[in-house]
């Protein structure tokens, strides 16, 4: 795998990405399955140095949906076939915060008639808020480790983060029977291509069901954009290398083609897609809210509305010869052998 992050020969990166579509067409087929982005808020308690809505960036003008506004979008996912939802927001762990997000997640599972899946990306949380959310209906969990280097870890993070209590969400999660799901950012200050290749290494490791990763992108707002480096063309092709791999090793899990790699590339979802990735998360965020949600700068599709972003899509993938697998939750293969019988 070291090989093929150090090595620009371009012939050689494309044959390891034809063969990475090969495997991904075996594994998970040509349909590309999409999870609604509804990012319903921007509080966080956090203080990321790479993040733009960092506790202490005082620039963010700070917003949370009410209950219906969140209901309301999902249902428009629900109604244009998207098959699932991602509900993100900064991380809170109060208990008026967990409450919410409980009955919100059971509010979407009733007036959907459970044919929405909901997968939550809500940072770290206890085992308790876990079984909560897991037992009012999410059944998927994003929470990225960004690195699996627990000194580059350290360097992203103010002391108060801890790479060992990361670890022991994701094995809570798996506990309570989340579809579990982590990745990384690509391109970091720091980073090495051992530190990619561990990453991957990671994921078997602790058996992933679904991975969001993407190129590393500044926001001017953190203290790590001083020591930026990172919207390169470079990035972008490692990033994509990253799928490639990550499909060729693991075979059956999810991956998604993130946004990120859209910010660099105007193709670079569609880029993803080629060579491993099976997942699309359009943002279906009110777009009254999505300039206020701004984790990194450059996130495209600010301006269009879940109808815009539907069409755009639809005709996108078609070009590169997938279709979307409308009205399905796409779960990942992984988790379903690895909990037969």
């Amino acid at each position: 795998m070291l090989d093929v992050l150090v090595r620009e020969d371009l012939t050689f990166a494309d044959e390891v990405f034809r063969q990475a579509y090969k495997v991904k067409l075996a594994y998970v087929g040509s349909k590309v399955y999409l999870r609604g982005i509804i990012e319903f808020s921007n509080f966080c308690q956090k203080n990321c140095f790479y993040c733009g809505i960092r506790r202490s960036n005082d620039k963010v003008n700070r917003f949370c949906m009410t209950d219906e506004e969140i209901i309301q979008t999902a249902l428009i996912a629900d109604q244009s076939g998207y098959g699932s939802i991602v509900l993100q927001a900064g991380e809170k762990s109060d208990e008026a915060f967990i409450a919410f997000v409980e009955r919100i997640v059971r509010s979407i599972k009733k007036r959907t008639n459970n044919r929405l899946g909901i997968t939550l990306s809500l940072g770290e949380q206890g085992q308790d808020t876990f079984r909560r959310w897991f037992d009012a209906g999410a059944h998927r969990y994003l929470l990225r480790i960004e690195t699996s280097n627990k000194e580059l870890y350290c360097r992203l993070h103010p002391d108060d983060h801890n790479y060992d209590v990361r670890l022991n969400c994701l094995d809570w999660l798996r506990r309570a029977g989340y579809q579990v799901g982590t990745g990384v950012m690509i391109g970091l200050p720091g980073q090495t291509c051992e530190d990619l290749v561990n990453d991957i290494l990671f994921y078997e490791k602790h058996d992933i069901d679904m991975i969001g990763m993407g190129p590393y992108i500044t926001h001017k707002n953190t203290p790590l954009a001083a020591a930026s480096g990172s919207n390169t063309k470079k990035n972008f092709k490692l990033a994509l290398k990253m799928i490639a791999l990550t499909r060729l090793r693991l075979k059956d899990v999810n991956i998604a083609a993130t946004t990120a790699l859209q910010s660099l590339n105007p193709q670079g979802r569609e880029e993803g897609l080629k060579v491993g990735a099976n997942i699309i998360m359009p943002n279906i965020t009110p777009v009254k809210y999505r300039d206020d949600y701004e984790l990194y700068e450059g996130k495209p599709c600010l301006d269009e509305n879940a109808d815009i972003s539907k069409t755009c899509l639809e005709k996108r993938i078609q070009f590169i010869g997938e279709e979307i697998g409308y009205n399905n939750w796409g779960d990942s293969p992984r988790f379903f052998k690895r909990n037969k019988g």
